[in-house]
């Protein structure tokens, strides 16, 4: 188990972390999210040992996580992290890459765990190729290969596929996240992407100035978001009555008290996301098809 104890943590003077306390069991998948500069990326760097905390105490398991005062070399071997700004070989293969920290004496074995990693980012087809030549995405796909290599124990993992196009997101994503589950792999991801949290993630945190503000299921916050910034996080929302109304939780009907004027009708495939007003205010909701301009229009609500 990993588990954060009152950590509190500051650049200079000001605090960007203030008496974080949460635990993550072995193999859970653990999401963190916030605006940018929450203390996303802080944190991960704190619960590999990156920084000395001001106050507070990391264990994993056993083992209590110390900064540089205390370790020459910053970091465990039991646990990875893969940055924003992976470091990486660009004039060997990307083969070469993912194995560079597996022993050569058994290369049977070595190349067996390369191609299975392979298989892992989809980058098969790339592997005798030299990483200086691979798009930003493709790199960032080695470095999350690497850091599995040696099958740690926990990885983290700061905007693991912000530079991956559309294209290989999805499949990558389930790929990985299997993957760890498959290997009962602690994970613990800082992101600003719903799509990395829902269907994935066993429990998520949410980060709002230096505190943690949420702390549950994804399903348990979805549902019930404690303020605007939590919503936001999963979608188009207004706030009607007080109350906080997912956009597809607005339906249209012959007559109610909600009455909106159509402002815009925006395209999302299988449905269009209308904007309103109503009485002064923004509103959005899910309708079937596009909606002219100037059209008023009745809404209810339902759970």
């Amino acid at each position: 188990m990993l588990t954060i104890d009152h950590l509190s943590f500051k650049y200079n003077k000001t605090h960007v972390l203030n008496d974080v306390s949460f635990s993550v069991e072995t193999g859970q998948h653990l999401s963190v999210i916030g605006e940018s500069g929450s203390g996303k990326s802080t944190l991960l760097k704190l619960i590999y040992g990156e920084y000395d905390l001001n106050e507070g105490r990391i264990f994993w398991k056993d083992t209590e996580i110390l900064g540089p005062k205390f370790n020459l070399v910053v970091g465990y071997e039991f646990m990875k992290y893969v940055a924003q700004e992976f470091e990486l070989m660009p004039f060997t293969s990307v083969e070469e890459n993912i194995g560079k920290h597996l022993s050569n004496f058994f290369p049977k074995e070595k190349k067996e765990r390369v191609n299975e990693l392979l298989e892992v980012v989809e980058l098969t087809e790339f592997a005798k190729v030299k990483v200086k030549t691979l798009s930003g995405g493709q790199k960032q796909r080695v470095a999350l290969a690497r850091a599995l290599a040696k099958e740690p124990e926990i990885l983290l993992l700061d905007e693991p596929f912000s530079h991956i196009d559309n294209f290989k997101k999805q499949s990558l994503r389930r790929n990985l996240f299997n993957y760890l589950k498959l290997k009962n792999i602690t994970c613990i991801v800082a992101t600003h992407d719903r799509e990395d949290v829902l269907g994935y993630a066993d429990q998520m945190i949410v980060l709002h100035d230096t505190k943690v503000i949420a702390h549950q299921t994804p399903q348990h916050i979805y549902h019930y978001p404690k303020m605007p910034l939590v919503a936001s996080f999963f979608g188009e929302f207004s706030i009607i009555n007080g109350n906080i109304i997912y956009s597809h939780q607005l339906r249209v009907v012959d007559h109610s008290k909600l009455k909106v004027i159509v402002k815009q009708s925006y395209f999302k495939g299988n449905y269009y996301l209308i904007e309103a007003d109503l009485d002064g205010e923004r509103v959005f909701f899910e309708h079937s098809e596009a909606v002219k301009k100037g059209v008023d229009m009745f809404l209810e609500t339902f759970l």
